[in-house]
């Protein structure tokens, strides 16, 4: 079998899971492997994404491994047998990595969930919002390298505005909502962009105010991605010193609690709505 150069995040989560699941029957891989013919090292290459496995392995490794979790298997068999090349391949070798995972990530996603304090959640963003984010970065992109950002950006909107769009829910600060990006009339589009998306049935946007008692935030900009079942749903946490995807089960339940939290502390969509028409009146 051909080693993979370059798996992408969903080739590495399903191996991930297999090998989550090998552990927690308390086997080797060498025992796994002796169960699939093979050896040591191309069990090591299927659980590190580098190798693909069938879906009749994978059923066979499940039952081997006493997973009682028939939806759980159906999902991981869905994820072997995926052979999907979507757009964000063409953007390979043009733009970093993590660019690519997260297109990957939406486009499998069952629903998604924002939190954003500073910025306009990327789904939401117009093409001048964009534009202006990428354009302060430091050190300054070439104009060639933010324009391939921001049109990645923009086709990364698909999963919400495309022909099966996914539920999706975001909590933005209203300092998100302030913040002039690109200037006065980039922000009146871009609050009007926001609006115009909120009237969708499977869209919501919720936002928290200035002047809500004890809110502490949310430590970081927050994304959320449902997976097939619960346990491959994805965080992703976005900070300065890169992107990170998580998946234990333990730091999902407590970003699932924490965006609990902020959505409890949120406005509903009307009040939300009736909250951002107000801004777009006084830019």
């Amino acid at each position: 079998m051909t080693r993979r150069q370059q798996p992408t995040a969903r080739q590495v989560r399903l191996g991930a899971e297999l090998r989550k699941l090998r552990e927690a029957a308390g086997l080797k891989a060498r025992e796994a492997a002796t169960l699939l013919g093979t050896d040591s090292a191309q069990m090591s290459q299927i659980e590190s994404g580098f190798a693909g496995v069938s879906e009749a392995r994978v059923r066979q490794l499940a039952a081997h491994y006493a997973c009682t979790d028939p939806d759980l298997i159906t999902a991981l068999a869905v994820m072997a047998t995926d052979r999907t090349r979507g757009w964000w391949e063409e953007y390979r070798g043009q733009l970093p990595t993590p660019f690519l995972d997260i297109a990957e990530l939406e486009h499998h996603a069952t629903h998604r969930l924002d939190v954003e304090m500073l910025n306009i959640p990327g789904l939401l963003q117009t093409e001048q919002y964009a534009r202006g984010v990428f354009s302060y970065r430091v050190p300054e992109l070439p104009h060639p390298d933010l324009e391939l950002r921001v049109q990645h950006r923009l086709r990364r909107k698909s999963a919400i505005q495309g022909p099966a769009p996914i539920p999706y829910e975001a909590v933005i600060h209203e300092a998100a909502l302030r913040i002039r990006v690109g200037g006065r009339a980039a922000a009146h589009d871009q609050l009007t962009h926001i609006l115009e998306l909120s009237e969708a049935d499977h869209i919501t946007v919720r936002v928290i105010p200035f002047h809500l008692d004890d809110f502490a935030g949310a430590w970081c900009a927050l994304m959320y991605a449902g997976g097939g079942v619960p346990k491959l749903d994805t965080a992703v946490r976005d900070a300065p010193h890169g992107t990170a995807l998580i998946d234990s089960e333990a730091q999902l339940g407590a970003f699932r609690t924490l965006f609990r939290k902020v959505e409890a502390a949120s406005l509903d969509a009307k009040p939300s709505r009736d909250f951002i028409h107000r801004l777009t009146r006084e830019l």
